[in-house]
């Protein structure tokens, strides 16, 4: 039986932050952990067949999901800020460096706080290496791979793979034949686990 909750994300994502924010006590609470993997909402719109704007075309839109946002950081009692921008690939590749050192919990959770409870600029490696200070890793070392050819090609490998699974946007979190989209489907998912336990 299936050990770990997928979860595919992207930092860019406010609501990758919001499910974030709830997701790891959820799977501890039914003795489970998280798999993270991280990817490009972009990239899985165009690979899904979803070519539609963003939703930073849509003024109408974005106005009424920046409301929402702020009603669920309200909800789950956690700070929300909007980033400075949305230039974040390091910071996904960073996600598979946290990874190999079994440290992507605590990394995902510094690195949300920098980019939406903090709202710094993703595009100031300064920031991101604050991070790598907080987890005690080499910080130099960590950018450098952030930055790497090495580590975009992993990047776009687990994009692909994300798109394989059936991944068309961020949050989903996935576990044995269910699939839960967005950081408001964690009462159904609950209920899946319930069930699953007895």
């Amino acid at each position: 039986m299936q050990e770990s909750i997928d979860f595919y994300f992207d930092m860019m994502s406010p609501f990758s932050y919001l499910a974030h924010t709830q997701l790891p006590d959820l799977a501890r609470k039914y003795g489970l952990t998280v798999k993270y993997l991280p990817m490009s909402i972009p990239v899985a719109k165009i690979a899904a067949g979803n070519y539609g704007p963003s939703n930073r075309e849509v003024p109408a839109k974005i106005k009424v999901m920046l409301q929402d946002i702020k009603r669920w950081a309200a909800h789950y009692d956690v700070p929300f800020t909007f980033p400075k921008n949305l230039e974040i690939e390091p910071w996904n590749i960073g996600v598979l460096y946290a990874n190999d050192k079994d440290q992507a919990e605590a990394y995902v959770n510094a690195a949300y706080a920098k980019i939406w409870a903090d709202g710094c600029d993703p595009t100031d490696m300064a920031e991101l290496s604050q991070v790598a200070d907080q987890l005690g890793w080499n910080a130099d070392e960590f950018i450098a791979y952030v930055q790497s050819n090495e580590g975009q090609t992993r990047f776009r490998k687990a994009c692909v793979e994300a798109h394989k699974e059936g991944v068309f946007g961020a949050p989903i979190m996935m576990l044995d034949d269910q699939a839960w989209w967005g950081n408001d489907r964690f009462m159904f998912m609950e209920e899946y686990l319930k069930d699953r336990k007895n």
